[in-house]
């Protein structure tokens, strides 16, 4: 979906900011003595770091000042929205040509049942940009609104039958047909959107199994939550226990208002990871201006804020969802990972613990854990963390390769190899091309002097399937040296050099691997460069000495294979 509708998007945003621009944010709003020009200034400032609060109270108060100034009133009307405040829907009657302040009085008349003008308003929107793709099921949604269903359904069931955005169309007939209690044709229009999809995303597939219950197909229902539930995504957890039954036994878009927000967050969900996060963010703030306590909306949200650095206001937003909502789980989740990059360490491990006591089918929350002690240097702690996911594990699948090679490093670093590489190899086994663990596993042989042979294969399979990974050349060019062929790990080794010139590990088998040649000169000129690079204290320690004494290590002999 987001392929197709990246060109003239910014129209609803009105750009975006570069990240690096947004990472200080201000934390004080213009004194109450400052000039019209000042409080503009604060306010445009804060709107670009995204401090949506203080750049509504600024521009707001500008606007009260100067308000026939056009640009501040598109800045106070875009920061009003963006902070959830109801001045947008006043300032948005004032401009006629702002996308976003039409799509805001569109849900305005949604929301108050004026179907009529709902429906000439989105069909005014002007064509070119993203929400272009939007239109046909918008206008949908005020047909049906108005009790017209066979109306609603017309208009989209031939962009469900054909076009780029079938399963969008076809989704929303579908849902639309299920509020109408037609669940035949809703069933219908379903699978024409999963066909479209066989990877269906994770929201697709809880409003699925709902659509799919009510037609009476509770069995592939079940298996659809089943499929869900076994998987690593935090939305496995809206897939058991009581937040199952209310996937199953409540329709998650029972209006129009609903049904209008969930096509706002389908868009922002296809758009992120575009460079599009505050585009995504406007899409939310209006499925929220019309349903409030909407889980997804929220979601996207916290995660747009979360990408801003703006981890506080992510959490607040994630404090919204409702208990009673199926994505009151995953929601937690999200908020353990924003507590853990706070420094808010204890409240995250406390949070997953109680996930996992009150989830006891599920290993998320203790995934999630593992990765945060794993991340941050505790790595035994994390091997337990490990053991407990695994310990739930009715079988061991393919996909359960990602625990395996998880706590194989967290072993590794702990200093239990023998049980770290018991887990690489399983992880190598259940999935043989993944290779990043071929990497690991081979990188490791190597640097021990033991199985060369089995990891220069791995490591070549590894580069087959990453050939432009530096590291994963520079394990093969230690492999060659490990086993005594220096001039191939030169070859290798400078190769590695030239994809990762700032990695002072790279830079430093480099040398290793000129002094071996006997090109001691250039040796030395590597490892400065390597110690230059801030490497840790032990290796900067290692580098410092072969600086002054050269490398005394001796070429290992060529270890046999076991």
């Amino acid at each position: 979906m987001a392929a197709g509708l990246l060109a003239g998007c910014g129209a609803l945003s009105g750009g975006t900011v570069d990240r690096s621009a947004r990472i200080a944010a201000i934390s004080t709003a213009p004194p109450p003595g400052a000039s019209p020009f000042g409080r503009f200034l604060v306010g445009r400032f804060a709107a670009e770091e995204q401090d949506d609060g203080i750049a509504a109270d600024a521009l707001l108060l500008t606007l009260q000042a100067e308000p026939e100034q056009r640009d501040v009133l598109q800045l106070a009307f875009q920061a009003a929205l963006m902070d959830g405040r109801p001045d947008a829907l006043r300032l948005a009657r004032r401009l006629p040509d702002n996308l976003a302040a039409q799509l805001v009085l569109f849900g305005s008349d949604i929301v108050g049942a004026r179907w009529d003008r709902a429906e000439a308003r989105v069909r005014a929107l002007p064509r070119p940009g993203a929400v272009q793709s939007l239109q046909p099921v918008l206008t949908a949604w005020s047909l049906a609104g108005r009790g017209q269903t066979d109306a609603a359904l017309a208009l989209l069931r031939p962009l469900a039958d054909g076009g780029r955005l079938r399963a969008l169309n076809a989704l929303h007939a579908a849902l639309i047909a299920d509020i109408a209690n037609r669940p035949r044709d809703a069933e219908r229009f379903l699978r024409i959107a999963m066909a479209d999809q066989p990877d269906p995303t994770m929201r697709m597939s809880l409003l699925a199994a709902g659509i799919l219950n009510r037609a009476g197909r509770t069995t592939e229902a079940q298996r659809l939550l089943d499929g869900l539930a076994a998987s690593y995504d935090d939305m496995a957890l809206a897939a058991q226990g009581a937040a199952r039954a209310r996937v199953l036994g409540s329709r998650a878009i029972a209006a129009p208002a609903d049904g209008v927000a969930e096509a706002y967050v389908a868009l922002g969900a296809a758009l992120r990871g575009h460079g599009l996060e505050e585009l995504s963010g406007t899409l939310a703030r209006l499925a929220l201006r019309l349903r409030p306590s909407f889980g997804p909306a929220l979601m996207l949200l916290a995660d747009t804020l979360s990408e801003a650095e703006r981890h506080e206001a992510a959490l607040t937003v994630l404090d919204r969802v409702a208990a009673e909502d199926p994505l009151h789980g995953p929601a937690q989740l999200r908020r353990a990972l924003l507590l853990d990059r706070l420094e808010r360490l204890p409240e995250a491990e406390r949070l997953l613990a109680d996930l996992a006591a009150a989830h006891p089918g599920q290993l998320q929350p203790l995934l999630h854990l593992g990765d945060i002690l794993r991340r941050r240097g505790r790595f035994a702690e994390a091997v337990r963390a490990y053991d407990a996911a695994l310990a739930r594990l009715p079988e061991v699948r393919e996909q359960d390769w990602q625990i395996f090679y998880a706590r194989g490093i967290s072993r590794e670093r702990a200093g239990d190899w023998p049980g770290a590489e018991q887990d690489l190899l399983r992880a190598v086994d259940l999935s043989p091309d993944q290779p990043y663990v071929l990497n690991y596993l081979g990188f490791s042989w190597a640097d021990k002097g033991i199985n060369l042979d089995r990891a220069r294969e791995m490591l070549e399979r590894a580069l087959a399937l990453r050939p432009e990974d530096g590291n994963i050349v520079d394990s093969l060019g230690w492999a060659m040296f490990r086993m005594g062929d220096y001039p191939a790990a030169i070859l290798w080794l400078e190769r590695a050099v030239e994809l990762e010139p700032r990695n002072a590990t790279i830079n430093d088998h480099l040398g290793d691997a000129y002094w071996m040649a006997g090109r001691q000169n250039e040796a030395r000129f590597q490892w400065s460069r390597a110690l230059s690079m801030e490497p840790g204290p032990v290796e900067a320690a290692r580098i410092t000495t072969k600086l002054a004494q050269g490398l005394a290590m001796p070429p290992l002999p060529r270890a046999a294979s076991r």
